[in-house]
C-alpha cells in the first residue's frame, strides 16, 4: 500500500510559506507539519489559500506547551490552535509532555495529572471533528517505556503519535511498539539518529539524521508493521540535524527531497 506522507518543518521559524511549500511539493511529499505560530501563519482562510496553490494540505498542527501545565494561559493559548487546526482541516493536533519535576523522580500521580490535561483537551478538539496525537519523545516527564505505558493507560479521547527513534531509544523495539499500541496510535513519526549517549542524569543526546541516512530503525519493517495494523493515517519524517548555512526552508525542504525518495523506494 501506499501511505500519505508529510514532512516535519520543525525548524522553521518565518519561512516564506508559499514558496517553502512549493519545494516540499517537488521534493514529493503530501502534506506537512506546522508548528509555526499563528501570528506568523495568518488567518486560517490563508493558510488554506496557500495550501491549496501549492497543494500541500497542512495535516497536523502542533500544541504550544504541554497539557501538562495546566496554567489557564496555556490552556487557552492552545484552545485558539486547537481552533486554528480544526478551520485548516488538520487530521490531528499533536502534543507532548512538559519538563520532569525538579528534584524528585517522576511519580504516578504526576502521570495521572498530565494525561487528564491531555484528556481535558481532547474533549475541548472533539466537538470540531479534531483528534489530538500524544508524541512520544525522550527526555521529559514520561521517559521510559514503564511510564509510557502507564500513562496510555490514562488516555481515552487523546490518542498516540509513536516516534519509532524515541522507541528506540527507550529499548523498546519500534515495530512491536506499533502493533501494542495499534488501538490508540493515530499518528507515525519516522526519525533516526546516527549515534545516541547519555548525560549521568539520564538525558538522551542522540545525533539526529535524517530518514535513510541512519540504521537504528528498521524502516522496511516499521512499513510491514503499518501495513499489517491497516495503519491508513499520515505517516511523517523528521529531517536530521540542521546544516549551517544550509538551514533555511527552501534549503532544508530541497534536501529532504533523498528521504521522500529513500522511503517510496521501499514501499511506502
Amino acid at each position: 500500500m501506499s501511505f500519505k506522507l508529510g514532512y516535519a518543518s520543525l525548524r522553521w521559524k518565518a519561512p516564506d510559506l508559499e514558496p517553502a511549500l512549493e519545494e516540499l511539493k517537488k521534493s514529493g511529499w503530501d502534506g506537512w507539519e506546522g508548528r509555526l505560530p499563528i501570528d506568523w501563519l495568518g488567518t486560517p482562510a490563508r493558510v488554506r489559500r496557500i495550501c491549496a496553490n501549492t497543494d500541500m494540505p497542512l495535516v497536523v498542527y502542533t500544541a504550544s506547551g504541554s497539557p501538562d501545565n495546566r496554567d489557564p494561559e496555556v490552556v487557552e493559548r492552545n484552545k485558539r490552535r486547537m481552533d486554528f487546526a480544526a478551520e485548516v482541516g488538520c487530521d490531528c493536533f499533536m502534543f507532548m509532555n512538559g519538563p520532569k519535576p525538579e528534584g524528585r523522580a517522576v511519580t504516578n500521580d504526576d502521570l495521572k495529572a498530565a494525561a487528564e490535561g491531555a484528556e481535558a483537551w481532547a474533549e475541548y478538539a472533539a466537538p470540531a471533528g479534531l483528534e489530538l496525537s500524544y508524541h512520544i519523545h525522550t527526555n521529559l516527564l514520561v521517559d521510559s517505556v514503564e511510564d509510557w505505558k502507564t500513562y496510555m493507560s490514562y488516555l481515552d479521547k487523546a490518542k498516540l503519535c509513536i516516534d519509532v527513534s524515541h522507541a528506540k531509544l527507550w529499548g523498546y523495539d519500534e515495530v512491536q511498539s506499533l502493533r501494542d499500541f495499534q488501538s490508540q496510535l493515530n499518528y507515525v513519526h519516522l526519525q533516526d539518529y546516527a549515534s545516541t549517549s547519555r548525560r549521568d542524569d539520564g538525558y538522551y543526546l542522540p545525533v539526529w539524521v535524517d530518514v535513510g541516512q541512519g540504521k537504528n530503525c528498521d524502516f522496511p519493517a516499521i512499513k510491514d508493521a503499518l501495513e499489517e495494523i491497516n495503519f491508513t493515517r499520515w505517516v511523517t519524517a523528521c529531517p536530521g540535524e540542521s546544516i549551517p548555512g544550509a538551514d533555511d526552508p527552501i534549503s532544508e525542504a530541497k534536501r529532504s527531497k533523498r528521504m521522500v525518495e529513500y522511503l517510496r523506494g521501499i514501499g511506502y
